[in-house]
């Protein structure tokens, strides 16, 4: 009884640094600039997302003042919150109802992949509220009629 109550406490303290630290990784993403592929702003033909400047003589490769910020490690956010999801579960992808059983109501958020069907997707959503599962993408399903 005492050991049990011991390891509930310790999940709790656990659970509670855990959502401190998605706190800090959310101010440290306010404060992270947003990081421009080089040249991306005077080109249609560049995308915006992020490459890896390779240039010779490149003003973002050597950190040149006024140029955009290149990415580096120390703008990343804390080891602890990697693979959370805001909310302080795991984002699990699934793509059919069986999945499901494995997975821990408390701990997993789900998923559900995009190129799941109506039919399946509708399955999905029904077991996981049988299961208690937190489902971070419940929407765009779509009514299937039955034939005439």
């Amino acid at each position: 009884m005492v050991k049990a109550k011991q390891e509930q406490e310790k999940a709790d303290s656990a659970r509670k640094e855990l959502l401190e630290q998605l706190e800090v990784r959310k101010r440290i993403a306010e404060q992270r600039p947003r990081f421009l592929r080089p040249e991306s702003w005077r080109y249609v033909r560049i995308h915006p997302e992020w490459r890896k400047p390779k240039g010779l003589d490149n003003k973002i490769r050597k950190s040149f003042k006024g140029y955009p910020k290149r990415v580096k490690v120390g703008y990343r956010g804390p080891a602890v919150t990697r693979g959370y999801h805001p909310s302080g579960h795991v984002d699990v992808l699934v793509h059919n109802a069986l999945q499901l059983e494995e997975l821990i109501p408390e701990k997993d958020a789900v998923r559900i992949g995009r190129r799941v069907g109506a039919r399946k997707r509708a399955e999905i959503l029904k077991r996981a509220s049988e299961l208690g599962l937190r489902v971070l993408n419940p929407t765009r399903l779509r009514t299937i009629e039955p034939k005439k």
